[in-house]
């Protein structure tokens, strides 16, 4: 059935002669069972294959001196001297489109050469256009595809044929490429008899006819090709490309091999249900690419197609080349021989309990939206490095920092290696706002500096507040190696993600204030109760540098995030208030572990909520603490008005509390005060539940449905706004008498000065919801 393959070109491919014993070729005939001509396809996947296909034709037709190129395979049946490809279709038709380009621009058309006997049998107009196009040569300084559809014989039902318009935007993408050659060098380096510029292997498999044996049928044979996925061009154009990119170098043969050999077998196990590695050998081949780009302080790459970077990092004019290219065996080799999940399994966990696993460290990644994180990060590189979920990278750059730190330490043997992967791990989840892609030359500087050499104190990019977290550590554990384990489970707890600022690092406790805190943060049932004892311990809450809002904590699992807000992202010192109450906090808690914790955060707030009332003080504190609806439904940032121009923003009886999530005063939100007053009244429909915009400074009313007036709550108690009709101006000044407002309608509360401050004697509350009460008593 089978012939000897021969090398031919494609326009010596029909040339109306038997060679020696091979099968007489006299046209080519894409077969039924073929698919449509792809490469024309307006994808950008299609777009990558047919730039670097056209790349490639282009170096190795546009000048005497360049090196022929080679396709490799095609083959498929011959019957009476027509050549129906089973394996070729998108290499051939894209060569008989390119040889009537130049044939065109060289006036070789007329001369009714065998490469003109191509056409398509799977529709009958793709026949007719290729027959049309041979017949009709394209005029100079023309675009192909606006010349084409203008043409008499442009018949307008080809709008429809997928192949049709397909090759016609193939041929502006020669014209592209090819419209500064010189058409008659060109066509000589097409139609060279002894050197041809592009060739290929033809395996012509006679006896395929139409009739015959089911299994060697051509469309028999085409089917079960096809379900091994053979082949797909962009990897093997790709091949070509970089196999001369690094021509300069000696171990460019020993780069094909592997290719073919010791690196296939690598990413074997990562195939997919067609049966190929192309799609991740390209993407972990991006991930070195990109790599070496940093490494030479460049990151301009990203985006862009990756034939040229690695031409760029690659090629024989980068003086970094060597470099470059040991790295890329050292980043292949490394896995060879190697179960790559084990390796990944022994350095890393998904889990957060792990005593018995010490030496791992726990990873945070996630892909495609799993719960559980992403630990084999060498498979997870090669299914998405490159790839964009909108503007974010599918494999992300913290991600591409530990999978590289890896690689180093595989192929350097560096020491401490768990050691220094988990403060590498911790540096990165606390620099994500140092993560972009023009910082990671410098980042990479940080990664060497960990990984190759533990000199945590030489890291200058990544976030420095971690940075001075992970010294501080680093001291702790030399004078109480003992506490190692409990500061590393601390660590990989998901809300703290490494950073330990929010926690005191004495030795004396530790333990059990970890203990505790573990606790707490595994019963997010508790977490409202939990935010009422931390406010009655003390003033816990943060502002981030340069931030206006007060970060608190949240009662909602959801938005567990706004935990890690509160407790990490900054320097030691900003976070010290939040330590210090933490940890008297955490030592009650630890101190009483007989009793369950829900009883014991109750025990704290009626504490402090007794002497409050005891001593009638009642400031904001106390009203958050008393009041679960100013601390509800995942609410974990407030805005707080200036009660002075010259002075900062501080807590006190002007607030806006955001929506769960809610970062800035963009959108609705909550005034918790008048919240708090609504929710003692029952929630009645005679009051508004309002929501509010705009900025914490503009004023927040709460209205009485019928009639319009309105109670605020401002520093001296509650403002109260008139009902706009004239009817109800009598009754509203009635009860502004009888609740003794001034003239400016505000009813003021009795109150003392604390520390410059007016805190009130009275619990405001309870007068709001009095004072509304008023107003519905008087049909208002």
């Amino acid at each position: 059935m089978t012939t000897e393959s021969r090398r031919t070109s494609f326009f010596a491919l029909c040339n109306h002669v038997r060679q020696g014993d091979g099968v007489a070729v006299e046209r080519v005939e894409i077969p039924l069972f073929q698919r449509d001509y792809a490469q024309g396809r307006k994808s950008d996947r299609a777009q990558r294959i047919r730039d670097d296909f056209l790349d490639v034709l282009r170096t190795a037709v546009a000048d005497q001196g360049s090196d022929p190129v080679g396709l490799d395979f095609v083959y498929g049946g011959v019957d009476e001297g027509t050549l129906r490809p089973l394996d070729g279709q998108q290499r051939l038709t894209t060569l008989f489109l390119l040889h009537w380009y130049i044939a065109s621009r060289s006036g070789h058309l007329a001369e009714d050469d065998g490469w003109q006997s191509f056409s398509y049998a799977t529709r009958q107009s793709a026949r007719m256009f290729c027959d049309s196009l041979v017949s009709h040569p394209l005029p100079l300084d023309e675009w192909p595809s606006q010349w084409i559809k203008d043409q008499p014989w442009y018949l307008f039902l080809w709008r429809h044929d997928p192949t049709i318009q397909s090759m016609l935007v193939v041929l502006d993408a020669i014209h592209e490429r090819f419209d500064d050659v010189d058409a008659a060098t060109a066509w000589s380096r097409l139609t060279d008899k002894e050197d041809p510029a592009i060739w290929f292997l033809l395996l012509p498999l006679s006896g395929l006819g139409p009739a015959g044996d089911q299994d060697v049928r051509p469309e028999g044979l085409y089917i079960k090709m096809n379900s091994r996925g053979k082949p797909l061009t962009e990897f093997e154009n790709f091949k070509a490309h970089f196999e001369k990119t690094i021509q300069w170098s000696p171990r460019a043969s020993e780069l094909s091999l592997k290719v073919d050999t010791t690196w296939t077998d690598v990413l074997w196990h990562l195939r997919g249900d067609d049966g190929l590695i192309d799609d991740e050998f390209l993407r972990y081949l991006e991930f070195i690419t990109e790599v070496c780009e940093w490494r030479e302080g460049r990151a301009d790459g990203a985006g862009k197609r990756l034939g040229p970077r690695a031409s760029a990092v690659f090629g024989e004019g980068n003086p970094q080349r060597d470099t470059h290219l040991d790295f890329l065996f050292e980043a292949l080799d490394v896995w060879d021989g190697r179960s790559i999940p084990e390796t990944f399994g022994r350095l890393f966990t998904s889990t957060y309990d792990h005593l018995a696993d010490r030496p791992k460290v726990r990873i945070f990644f996630r892909s495609d939206g799993s719960d559980q994180a992403t630990l084999n990060l060498f498979e997870a590189c090669c299914r998405s490095y490159g790839e964009a979920r909108g503007r974010t990278r599918a494999f992300s750059l913290g991600q591409t920092l530990v999978l590289y730190g890896v690689v180093l330490h595989l192929t350097e043997d560096s020491e401490e290696f768990p050691r220094r992967i988990r403060v590498l791990r911790n540096l990165i989840e606390a620099s994500s706002d140092e993560l972009r892609p023009g910082q990671m030359p410098k980042i990479l500087d940080d990664v060497h500096q960990v990984i190759r050499y533990g000199a945590v104190e030489a890291v200058a990019t990544l976030n420095q507040a971690q940075l001075a977290d992970e010294q501080l550590k680093s001291t702790f554990l030399e004078e109480k190696p003992e506490l190692e384990g409990e500061v590393f489970r601390l660590e990989d707890h998901e809300l703290l993600r490494g950073s330990l600022g929010a926690f005191k690092l004495n030795a004396l406790g530790f333990e059990k204030r970890a203990t505790s805190f573990r606790g707490l943060m595994s019963q997010p049932e508790l977490w409202s109760d939990l935010l009422a004892a931390l406010l009655a311990v003390g003033e816990y809450q943060r502002q981030r540098a340069n931030s206006r809002p007060f970060l608190f904590g949240t009662d909602s699992k959801r938005h567990d995030s706004a935990w890690r807000d509160l407790l990490t992202g900054s320097s030691h010192e900003a976070l010290r208030p939040t330590r210090d109450v933490l940890t008297v906090f955490l030592e009650r808690i630890g101190g009483t572990s007989s009793t369950p914790l829900a009883d014991v955060l109750a025990e704290i707030v009626k504490e402090y909520l007794d002497l409050c009332e005891e001593a009638q003080r009642f400031d904001w504190r106390y009203y958050m603490v008393k009041y679960p609806s100013m601390r509800e439904k995942g609410s974990s940032t407030y805005f707080a008005e200036r009660t002075k121009d010259t002075e900062p923003a501080a807590m006190g009886y002007s607030l806006c509390m955001l929506r769960a999530g809610g970062r800035a005063l963009n959108g609705y939100y909550r005034d918790p005060y008048l919240l708090a007053v609504w929710r003692e009244l029952g929630e009645t429909a005679r009051v508004q539940d309002e929501f509010f915009v705009g900025y914490e400074s503009q004023p927040r009313r709460l209205p009485l449905v019928r009639s319009g007036a309105a109670i605020r709550c401002v520093t001296q108690g509650f403002e109260l706004s008139p009902p706009p009709f004239a009817a109800d101006a009598e009754r509203f000044g009635a009860v502004c008498a009888e609740l003794g407002a001034d003239a400016g309608k505000v009813v003021s509360l009795a109150q003392v000065e604390v520390n410059g401050r007016p805190v009130d004697t009275v619990d405001r509350i309870q007068v709001g919801a009095e004072i509304v009460r008023r107003l519905i008593g008087a049909d208002l």
